[in-house]
């Protein structure tokens, strides 16, 4: 990951090469067009972050927001971390990207990316648009269920 001092999102596009900040808020914007009201856009972790605030979700482990969806430039690509894209959500999120006809490169739920232009971005908006604040708590809650019976 690129290390970077910036405390917000402001100061953490500001410390980006031009070529870098004009990919990462080609992505931002599609994030920000398509974020269901309630989640919050934070610097956190070296990366632009949306989450639910604590406020709303109750404690977390980390005593962090809940994470929903993150962006961020790396050395040599940048990422956008897709929470939800797991599971269930995951086949589909893939059926979608392939009809695409551009290539995912993807982790878990990280999607590489070199450039904004190699993203499916409409995909990338409808993963984000999809679940609002209360259905990611619910969805949320119900995967910490799942983990904890798969661990007994």
């Amino acid at each position: 990951m690129v290390k970077s001092n910036a405390s917000t999102v402001a100061q953490y596009l500001a410390e980006l090469p031009d070529e870098q900040r004009a990919e990462v808020e080609t992505v931002r914007d599609v994030i920000l067009a398509n974020l269901p009201d309630g989640y919050v856009e934070a610097l956190d972790w070296g990366l632009i972050t949306y989450g639910v605030p604590l406020e709303v979700s109750g404690p977390t482990y980390n005593k962090k927001p809940l994470l929903y969806v993150a962006l961020g430039a790396q050395k040599r690509y940048y990422s956008v971390y897709l929470t939800t894209v797991m599971e269930e959500f995951e086949e589909s999120f893939r059926a979608r990207w392939a009809e695409t006809g551009k290539k995912l490169d993807m982790g878990k739920t990280c999607v590489r990316f070199k450039r904004s232009s190699d993203l499916a971005l409409d995909v990338i908006g409808d993963e984000v648009a999809r679940l609002s604040v209360p259905e990611f708590l619910d969805w949320h809650a119900e995967n910490r269920a799942k983990a904890a019976a798969r661990a007994r």
